[in-house]
């Protein structure tokens, strides 16, 4: 119930809230929950919707998107390696 909840205000601050706000949401998600894959799905939104080419990443317009991918895998595999876990959720 605690992950719907959160995905479910992680998507409301993606369609209606500042942008930092949602990055700061999403990496919450990825500290807190085992596999919270749906960041990275959600930000792909954020980019299908409101996405830009970005000049810096050669014109690549899904840059959140790929950004929360490598942050996802990240997390993952300190959390993996690390004998610190908040819960096994």
């Amino acid at each position: 119930m605690l992950r719907i909840c959160a995905v479910i205000l992680l998507l409301l601050s993606v369609l209606f809230w500042p942008f930092w706000l949602s990055v700061i949401l999403a990496i919450a998600g990825l500290i807190y929950f085992k596999i919270f894959f749906e960041a990275p799905v959600l930000f792909l939104l954020s980019d299908l919707l409101y996405g830009t080419a970005v000049p810096e990443f050669s014109g690549m317009v899904f840059v959140s998107f790929f950004i929360f991918i490598i942050l996802l895998l990240i997390a993952e595999t300190v959390k993996k390696n690390s004998n610190f876990s908040i819960h096994n959720r």
